[in-house]
């Protein structure tokens, strides 16, 4: 892993690093905060939206001082893939930029767009193999299309993660325009293929039974997106059905902006210094 530039902050370290990934076969870059002390830490993974990079939520969030205070570990990855021969749309929520947290089995995204394995595989082994990470004390938590990254790989990997939240999470792609675009492009036209993916419906089918004690999402109730894209009742009624407890917090007059995350990043990064042991 390499460190491409480093901070002092917060007591702490900011390192923005790149390594090659298996998964995509590309370079990768990610940005890793480690707070002051000796470690070993535990961390969350935080998984940024469309048209992020590693870089949103270094320098948006404002995280590294409830980072520092609670000793966790704050680990952002770039959102897709990128660099010459990687393929790519010139709409904004396809293709770089847009990776889904997916691994894609169609064309022309196959060879590349392996976000699932990038980040449950070789983010992971990157990190705890150049940082005092403590293997097995991860959360995971994002926002929007990380949100849904955060929920699905969560229920997809419950071995991997202890803890999971969301900001504005896309909770059910197979039933919003986003996801429904992605999905088609990535997986093709076989829906049985999407539902593997849709947060809402891995609860329903089962997939949070015994995994994760609590989930927390803060939703900002002006978000522009929330009835077209997000649809939180969803996720919510899933949990219900099966009796997955889920904490929804409906923030009034918050958007769907950094200003938001801003605002509640440091009682998730407490939320889940708790139930890592952080």
């Amino acid at each position: 892993m390499e460190i491409v530039q480093q901070h002092r902050t917060q007591g702490g370290t900011l390192s923005y690093v790149r390594h090659q990934s298996a998964a995509t076969g590309t370079p990768m870059r990610a940005s890793v905060f480690v707070p002051p002390g000796a470690g070993p830490f535990p961390a969350i993974y935080w998984l940024s939206g469309l048209t992020c990079t590693e870089d949103n939520f270094t320098t948006k969030a404002g995280a590294y001082a409830a980072a520092a205070e609670h000793g966790v570990m704050i680990v952002a990855p770039d959102t897709s893939p990128r660099g010459e021969g990687v393929a790519d749309d010139p709409a904004y929520d396809l293709g770089q930029g847009a990776g889904f947290y997916l691994d894609a089995t169609q064309a022309p995204w196959a060879p590349h767009f392996r976000m699932e394995s990038y980040v449950t595989q070789d983010l992971i082994s990157a990190v705890e193999g150049a940082f005092p990470a403590a293997p097995g004390r991860r959360g995971i938590c994002g926002h929007s299309m990380g949100g849904h990254g955060a929920l699905t790989l969560a229920l997809r990997h419950p071995d991997l993660y202890r803890s999971v939240s969301a900001f504005a999470p896309i909770v059910s792609p197979t039933r919003c325009d986003w996801g429904r675009k992605a999905f088609a492009a990535y997986f093709g036209p076989d829906e049985t293929e999407w539902a593997k993916h849709d947060a809402s419906l891995l609860v329903a089918a089962g997939a949070a039974k015994g995994r994760f004690d609590d989930i927390l999402i803060d939703q900002g109730d002006a978000d522009s997106f929330l009835e077209s894209q997000l649809k939180p009742d969803l996720f919510v009624a899933a949990c219900k059905a099966v009796g997955q407890n889920v904490i929804l917090r409906m923030q009034p007059g918050y958007d769907h902006s950094y200003f938001f995350i801003a605002t509640f990043i440091a009682e998730h990064v407490a939320w889940h210094a708790e139930r890592l042991g952080g």
